[in-house]
């Protein structure tokens, strides 16, 4: 029986990176799906299944009920922060400020970023922050509303936004991009991401034998080019 784990994207990059390893070294299968931390949440709440669970650190804390997760079998992965990002060889407009930041929205043709309402993090982040500062609307007549960051980062590349906004190591993940650094100080979004054993696994060893591949201190480094501070 395969290896279930339910993921955030924000930690795709390494898992799949990691996953094939372990699979190599240890004969086992993993079955990993991924989806917006929000969608996860309610996939567990409702009572599904999983042997591994990387999502982010608040949603792991919300769901820590006495006996949901195996005791002690909750670790930091590591932390990323959202990020701009354009198509590779496109004008780089300057976004170091919040000033500047919000100008090149405004002049954007189109813009990308993970639609709230499907419970990604950055982008709940992404539109408390527009309605605060009361560019919401005018940012949204010209936006390109996606599911996961990966689909931030392929609206970018394939030209259909001329500007992208989710985690750095969703952005890193896809080729042909031009990553112009996190959001602008002052209004920086970053979020830890967090593994957990859920108690009702049939495959706990497994599922621990996984998480110890992926917190190894030797890819530390490998954690850190894709755009995740590791915390392990």
């Amino acid at each position: 029986m395969a290896i279930k784990v339910l993921s955030a994207g924000a930690v795709e990059i390494m898992l799949e990176q990691i996953g094939p390893e372990f699979e190599t070294a240890s004969g086992e299968k993993l079955a990993m799906e991924f989806a917006t931390v929000g969608t996860m949440r309610k996939r567990l709440e409702a009572g599904e299944q999983a042997d591994l669970v990387t999502i982010s650190e608040s949603a792991i804390r919300a769901l820590d009920t006495p006996g949901f997760f195996v005791p002690g079998s909750i670790v930091n992965l590591g932390q990323s922060v959202t990020g701009i990002a354009v198509r590779a060889g496109a004008p780089k407009p300057d976004v170091s400020t919040v000033e500047a930041f919000h100008k090149a929205l405004l002049a954007a043709r189109r813009v990308a970023y993970v639609d709230p309402k499907g419970g990604g993090s950055s982008g709940i982040y992404l539109d408390g922050y527009f309605r605060k500062v009361g560019i919401l609307d005018a940012v949204n007549q010209n936006a390109a509303l996606q599911k996961q960051g990966h689909g931030v980062a392929l609206a970018v590349a394939s030209g259909e936004a001329d500007i992208g906004m989710t985690f750095i190591s969703e952005l890193l993940a896809v080729p042909g991009l031009t990553v112009l650094g996190p959001l602008p100080p002052g209004i920086g979004n970053a979020n830890m991401y967090t593994a957990a054993i859920p108690a009702a696994s049939r495959q706990q060893a497994k599922a621990a034998a996984f998480l110890k591949a992926l917190t190894d201190p030797a890819a530390r480094s490998r954690w850190t080019a894709a755009g995740l501070e590791p915390a392990f």
